[in-house]
């Protein structure tokens, strides 16, 4: 088999010990979406690409890859939707998803000419790195925020009180995966994950975590919950390709999802 590792990161250390896994009995390639023009050739093409990478580059690459016929994961279509935090609200809370309810401004200039909000959690609409995500309390913040963010589009959420800890879930192909880490709103910043095994998470937190998948249409994506108060989970983020660094086990599941997805592929392919 040949799988292509769409990433500007191949050292990312999932993608790295799902390599070591897969090269001894497979060719492992990867293409850096930052590059010029298409790395790959229609006679080059890999039997399945995993999407490790968000930036519209990377997505360009996916959708050139998809039109040829080969299999990406996650496709670039789901992962695009990951990164519109207005589609994802949308689409989690018509699903019936416990999603944090979730309002679109057009510009956080706009939302600070609003009346003085409640306390809130301003986002990016469009998720990258580096992007916008704070509370906010009154309209002073808001108008401090202004002045590096004043014309971003931004979605609003209701501030939830809760303990101060975001419970991170992982899932790969089916199989998940846990880490308890302080939340990005928390005071003295975020700190490492620690380690959170998967009986010691609240009664019926798996089942919306797993619903994401099939809603979606992702096989590999994290998702951020809170309690937001009687146990009850609340959605605040969902992710496609997730780093998901220190998980044992985590490098073996994709290893196996690339070649299982591989041969559907090959299998799909013989028979058109």
């Amino acid at each position: 088999m040949r799988i292509g590792l769409i990433t500007a990161d191949p050292g990312h250390q999932l993608l790295a010990d799902a390599t070591a896994l897969l090269a001894s009995r497979h060719e492992v390639v990867a293409l850096d979406p930052r590059g010029e023009g298409d790395p790959a050739s229609p006679g080059e093409l890999a039997d399945v690409y995993l999407l490790k990478a968000r930036t519209p580059p990377a997505l360009a690459l996916a959708r050139s890859l998809e039109r040829r016929g080969a299999p990406v994961v996650n496709s670039a279509a789901a992962t695009a939707r990951c990164q519109d935090r207005t589609a994802m609200a949308e689409r989690a809370l018509r699903a019936g998803l416990p999603f944090a309810p979730t309002r679109t401004v057009a510009s956080l200039a706009g939302l600070a000419a609003e009346p003085p909000p409640r306390p809130v959690v301003v986002k990016s609409r469009h998720s990258r790195r580096h992007d916008l995500v704070a509370r906010v309390d009154d309209a002073a913040q808001l108008r401090a925020l202004t002045a590096d963010w004043a014309d971003e589009p931004v979605v609003v959420q209701d501030f939830v009180p809760n303990d101060g800890w975001d419970h991170k879930l992982w899932v790969v192909a089916g199989r998940v995966f846990a880490a308890l880490r302080r939340s990005e709103l928390a005071a003295g910043g975020r700190g490492p994950n620690l380690p959170l095994a998967l009986d010691a998470l609240p009664p019926g937190w798996l089942d919306p975590v797993l619903r994401v998948g099939p809603v979606f249409s992702l096989d590999v994506y994290g998702v951020d919950l809170i309690d937001s108060g009687g146990g009850a989970p609340l959605i605040v983020d969902i992710n496609a390709f997730p780093g998901i660094r220190g998980q044992a086990g985590a490098p073996e599941a994709l290893a196996a999802l690339a070649l299982r997805t591989a041969e559907r592929g090959g299998l799909t392919a013989s028979r058109t």
